[in-house]
C-alpha cells in the first residue's frame, strides 16, 4: 500500500492512523503505517511532554505525527473562566435535570471533570506546538481547518509537513492557498466533527481542485478493500480514526463502553451537536437524543457547548451510566466486532488491499499482476 506521500514519509503502508492514545500511535507506525496522536486533551504540556517522551521510547525509529485543534478565527484576550460565563443558566440546568433523571451520581469532592475542551482555545494548542517542535514529528494536522500563517511556517521550519481537515473541495482549495502540504477529505462517514459530502463524492473532487496536492481519504474506512478504493479515487493515502478504538493497545475508559463500539452497527451513529457544539458523528445515545429534541433547549456554539457538558460526560464516563454513555466514532464501527491488536487489524488491511488489486487485476484482463 505504497504512494507517493507513503515513499516521501518513510512508512511502508499510506495509511494515517489518527488516535488519543500514544500506545495506538506507536503500534501504528511500527506495523508500517503513520500514527498521528490527537492533543486536544492535553491541557497541560507537561503530560505532553511525557506522552511525546513514551513515543519516542516506543516507535523504533519510525515516523509519526500529531493532530492539533486551532480554530479558524482568534478570539483575543479571552480566558477559560470568561467563555464559562456566557453558558445561560437554563442550559446548566437541563444538564443537571438530564443527570438527575438517569441517576448520574456525582463527582467525589475535589475530582476534576477529567475531559475539557480548552484545547480547542488557541492558546492552549500553542504551547502543544511549542513542545512538540521539540521532537522530530513530521506532520502537524489541523482538524479545524488552516492553522495561522506563523503556524505553517514554523511547521515548515521545522520540516514538518501540515495537514488540515476538508469537509468539500472549497474548503479544500482554501487550504491548498494557506500553504498546507496535505489536505484530508474527511467525508460524512466519519467519526466527530464531520461535513455532509460523503466519501465516494467528496475524494475524487477534492482530489481534482487541490492538484497536485497529495490528499488523503478519511471516513468510512475500515478494511483494505476500501483502502484500495480510495487510492483508486486519486487519494494517496488513507486516514483511519474510528477503526482503533476498539485495538487491544486503545486506552478507552470504559469496559462497556467498548462492548458498546462492538455490539453497534453502521446505523447506530449520528451527527450532533451535542459533545463540542459542532456537528461531530458519535454513538447515538439518551444523551444525543436529548439534546437533539425539539423541546430541547438546544445547543451551544464552539466551545461553549463542549465547556458545559465536560463535567457531564466524566461522570457519565465514570459510572457507566449506561444510556448515556457514547464516543465520536464514525459508521465504520459496523465492522468494529472484535478486540484485535493494531497489528493484527493492518494484517487484515493489507490481505484486504490485495484481494481488492487482484481482483481488479482480473477484470481489467491482468491475472497475475499485483
Amino acid at each position: 500500500m505504497q504512494t507517493e506521500l507513503s515513499r516521501k514519509l518513510g512508512v511502508e503502508h499510506a495509511v494515517f492512523g489518527f488516535t488519543p492514545f500514544p500506545a495506538v500511535a506507536a503500534a501504528i507506525s511500527r506495523a508500517g503505517g503513520f500514527g498521528v496522536l490527537g492533543a486536544v486533551r492535553y491541557t497541560a504540556p507537561g503530560d505532553l511532554k511525557r506522552d511525546l517522551d513514551w513515543i519516542e521510547a516506543h516507535v523504533d525509529g519510525r515516523p509519526y505525527g500529531l493532530d492539533v485543534v486551532m480554530p479558524a478565527k482568534k478570539v483575543e484576550g479571552v480566558s477559560e473562566a470568561d467563555v464559562e460565563a456566557m453558558i445561560p443558566e437554563g442550559h446548566r440546568r437541563f444538564v443537571t435535570d438530564t443527570l438527575a433523571k438517569y441517576g448520574v451520581p456525582e463527582l467525589a469532592e475535589g475530582e476534576a471533570s477529567g475531559w475539557r475542551i480548552t484545547g480547542w482555545m488557541e492558546q492552549v494548542a500553542r504551547t502543544q506546538l511549542d513542545v512538540a517542535f521539540g521532537y522530530p514529528i513530521r506532520l502537524l494536522a489541523n482538524a479545524l481547518g488552516s492553522p495561522p500563517a506563523d503556524v505553517v511556517a514554523r511547521a515548515h521550519e521545522h520540516n514538518v509537513l501540515v495537514a488540515a481537515l476538508a469537509g468539500s473541495a472549497r474548503h479544500a482549495v482554501k487550504h491548498k492557498e494557506a500553504g498546507i502540504d496535505i489536505v484530508v477529505a474527511q467525508g460524512y462517514e466519519a467519526g466527530g466533527h464531520t461535513g455532509e459530502i460523503a466519501s465516494m463524492v467528496l475524494t475524487p473532487e477534492v482530489v481534482e481542485a487541490v492538484d497536485p496536492l497529495p490528499v488523503l481519504a478519511a471516513g468510512g474506512i475500515g478494511s483494505g478493500q476500501q483502502v484500495a478504493a480510495a487510492l483508486a479515487l486519486g487519494a494517496q493515502g488513507a486516514w483511519l480514526g474510528s477503526l482503533w478504538l476498539t485495538t487491544t493497545e486503545a486506552e478507552l475508559p470504559s469496559p462497556k463502553l467498548i462492548q458498546k463500539l462492538l455490539a453497534a452497527g453502521s446505523g447506530d451513529t449520528v451527527r450532533s451537536r451535542a459533545l463540542t457544539g459542532k456537528p461531530a458523528r458519535q454513538l447515538r445515545t439518551e444523551w444525543t437524543d436529548a439534546w437533539d429534541a425539539p423541546d430541547g433547549p438546544g445547543t451551544l456554539p464552539m466551545p461553549l457547548q463542549g465547556l458545559l457538558v465536560a463535567e457531564a460526560v466524566s461522570r457519565i464516563q465514570k459510572y457507566e451510566v449506561d444510556p448515556l454513555l457514547g464516543t465520536p466514532v464514525g459508521q465504520i464501527v459496523g465492522r468494529m466486532n472484535s478486540e484485535r491488536s493494531v497489528q493484527a487489524v493492518f494484517d487484515d488491511l493489507t490481505r484486504g488491499f490485495e484481494q481488492a488489486v487482484d481482483r481488479i487485476n482480473r477484470i481489467a484482463g491482468r491475472s497475475g499482476q499485483s
